[in-house]
């Protein structure tokens, strides 16, 4: 069969990165892209192509889809995982980090698949992966703005689906509980940062210290289980519109659609240990 070429965006750490190895080890030519090319390097020693690609910077995004295509004539599978937890008060967080929570987390996965679905049409066939969470699902203290984007990205994923399922495309929504990446944390830094002095401290302390437990834990998932149902996704006839694995999705998920709102704020805040 001929190969197929597959973009992955944030591919230097993390789901990322074990889903462009994935990818590449079931014969994908694969262009693994990060803000830094340096921290790429492991992985083109394994055979993927580093691409320096800011999801943030409209150029570098159509500079990226343009390499691709001079290279390989085409793009199969755009797997969106670019992106990170701003947490914080919302109360505390800067307009302006609360737009470039939505620019890295939203806009650029839709942009990167505006810009390869010419390519994908005209083939009649593709896959775009995007990288949600099962906090597109749920909500957590003090994670307004991740929240916001995250059930921004499902809702854009569902309509997406609808509107490029007669050109043979498919809309694929992942839904990650927690997995062991760095990216707890990271959002545990920055939500001290941000809220933990002034009057929600308390409510800081407390989730950043379930979020720095979380990633340590090691119940959480490692990436590959992510990886593996990507691989699994877009090498299926039919794939399924969501996936929610990794440690807590499915049960979570499930809470969130049986509670309340008031149950579910209740199951939360003592999960996470918020104060009374």
């Amino acid at each position: 069969m001929p190969t197929k070429t597959a973009l992955v965006t944030g591919a230097s750490s993390g789901i990322g990165e074990a889903t462009a190895r994935k990818l590449q080890s079931l014969g994908f030519t694969v262009y693994g892209a990060a803000r830094r090319t340096d921290r790429l390097a492991d992985l083109a020693t394994d055979g993927v192509r580093p691409l320096a690609m800011d999801v943030t910077d409209d150029a570098s995004m159509q500079s990226g889809i343009d390499r691709i295509i001079a290279e390989t004539g085409q793009i199969d599978v755009l797997v969106n995982n670019a992106g990170y937890g701003s947490y914080g008060a919302l109360e505390d967080v800067d307009i302006d980090e609360g737009r470039r929570q939505f620019d890295v987390n939203v806009f650029g996965a839709i942009r990167l698949a505006q810009l390869v679905l010419p390519h994908m049409r005209s083939r009649r066939s593709g896959t775009i992966v995007n990288i949600s969470s099962m906090g597109g699902k749920i909500y957590t203290p003090l994670g307004g703005w991740y929240h916001g984007t995250k059930f921004a990205l499902e809702a854009l994923s569902d309509c997406l689906r609808l509107e490029v399922k007669p050109f043979g495309i498919d809309v694929v929504v992942i839904e990650p509980g927690g997995i062991a990446t760095e990216w707890g944390g990271i959002a545990a830094d920055l939500l001290l940062k941000t809220s933990g002095q002034g009057p929600y401290a308390a409510q800081a302390q407390a989730m950043a210290k379930s979020l720095k437990a979380e990633t340590s834990a090691n119940r959480n998932s490692p990436p590959s289980v992510i990886a593996d149902a990507i691989a699994k996704a877009v090498t299926a006839s039919k794939p399924k519109t969501r996936y929610a694995l990794g440690f807590g999705a499915r049960p979570l998920i499930a809470a969130r659609r049986l509670l309340g709102d008031r149950q579910f704020d209740a199951l939360i805040s003592r999960a996470v240990g918020m104060p009374r």
